[in-house]
């Protein structure tokens, strides 16, 4: 058995260890010149999104893998540059570190029989058992498309670093999500004015509530007291709301959807910015005309810039089309990992969790090890068909319609079916 894993960021690295730690044989690439992907900052992959000011919504002690925690001199929430530091750190512990080829980039993965052909532009084509895919869904921007033509300047979060460019201006940021409020309220520091577009507005939580960071209630209230998550998720709420205030007082409009709909939107400072009027909440965009920006309530403003903060689209350029089109971007997936018509090849780190992310990759990363040593038995195409519906099913009836939640999984549900499978 020998695989190829693609990607070295928080996924990469796990799996790394993970197969290492089975015995099992394997190459590992990676497109920038150092480990780290999205938190490696202005990554001369061209994957990272990281901004300056960039400061992490999980807290350390739920962020970590769960067999390396992170130093206790370190903030209860952590800069990028921390947790670059950290994957460095767990690499190093784990033996990997020296493992992973850089600045080698995969330009195609082809199936050739019963095996997987990897081609890269340092090494051309070597042929392995099984491809693990790891290099992360937060690099391709999503950029959407509104009537008009604006003549200011227009980027993607994905290329927003620094405040300072817009000193003094005034900017538009679509999007309600973690990324679009953290850019609102870093640039309303220098900004002439800044408008918050979003179209149903979102859910504002805090990092602390009374002293505590906010998701350490979430897993008082799921793992220790064992509620489901829908019922942790408004308690949470209900808790905010009587530390801080409700968040229509602010002038942030109470969302129609209830919380558990979407994901919450993390911030300390914003609700505070939207009261001071440095933030003005607007509706979505209707369309551009020149330097005017109108938006769906009739209202507009004239605007220096627009930062769309829209999200992201799974990429696998390296992958066939027809391969990519059957695990439908990655929401047709066993177990979210396991394509369920080409054997062999996995991915990791696609999906998007109601909890922390890396230490639910830790866990991805040791079933796809004990997949590869015949320990974990995949079932056959009708059992996988069945799995993935009933997900799919689930996440429908879940999550507000958006592409949003399509790789969507609850963190204690998938952590335990995983767990279920490598324990049988």
């Amino acid at each position: 058995m020998k695989a190829c894993i693609i990607g070295a960021g928080a996924s990469g690295v796990t799996v790394a260890k993970a197969l290492a730690q089975r015995g099992i044989d394997f190459d590992w690439f990676e497109k920038g010149s150092a480990l780290g992907g999205l938190w490696r900052y202005d990554n001369d992959s061209g994957t990272s999104s990281a901004y300056r000011s960039l400061q992490i919504d999980t807290s350390s002690r739920s962020l970590a893998y769960p067999d390396f925690p992170v130093r206790p001199d370190r903030p209860a929430y952590l800069r990028a540059g921390h947790v670059l530091e950290y994957l460095e750190s767990y690499a190093a512990e784990f033996g990997v570190a020296d493992r992973v080829q850089t600045s080698t980039e995969v330009t195609s993965v082809e199936p050739v029989g019963s095996r997987w052909s990897v081609t890269t532009d340092r090494h051309g084509a070597r042929s392995y058992d099984a491809v693990v895919v790891a290099n992360g869904h937060l690099s391709v921007p999503r950029r959407p498309s509104f009537p008009g033509t604006f003549t200011g300047q227009q980027l993607h979060s994905h290329d927003y670093r620094t405040p300072e460019p817009f000193s003094g201006k005034v900017v538009v940021v679509v999007g309600m999500g973690n990324s679009g409020c953290d850019i609102a309220v870093d640039l309303a520091r220098v900004a002439g004015q800044v408008h918050l577009s979003t179209r149903r507005s979102a859910w504002i939580l805090p990092k602390y509530l009374l002293g505590v960071p906010t998701d350490r209630w979430s897993a008082l209230f799921t793992r220790r007291l064992r509620l489901p998550t829908p019922v942790s998720r408004n308690l949470v709420k209900t808790l905010a709301r009587i530390a801080v205030g409700p968040q229509e007082r602010f002038g942030v409009p109470t969302p129609a959807h209830p919380i558990h709909r979407e994901h919450a939107t993390i911030g300390q400072e914003l609700l505070q910015y939207v009261a001071y009027d440095w933030i003005r909440i607007r509706p979505d965009i209707a369309s551009f005309d020149g330097a005017e920006v109108r938006f769906t309530d009739g209202s507009s403003t004239t605007a220096d810039a627009v930062v769309h903060a829209t999200g992201y689209d799974p990429s696998f350029p390296f992958l066939p089309a027809d391969v990519v089109a059957g695990a439908e971007d990655g929401a047709r997936l066993y177990r979210r990992i396991a394509h369920p018509d080409a054997p062999g090849l996995l991915f990791a780190g696609l999906v998007q969790p109601v909890g922390p992310t890396i230490p639910l990759v830790e866990i991805q990363g040791r079933w796809i090890a004990r997949v590869l040593t015949g320990e974990v038995q995949l079932p056959d195409a009708e059992a996988m068909a069945r799995e993935i519906a009933a997900h799919r099913r689930w996440v429908r009836a879940t999550f507000v319609a958006s592409a949003r939640y399509r790789l969507e999984v609850d963190f204690r549900t998938y952590a335990r079916q995983l767990q279920r499978d490598m324990a049988a």
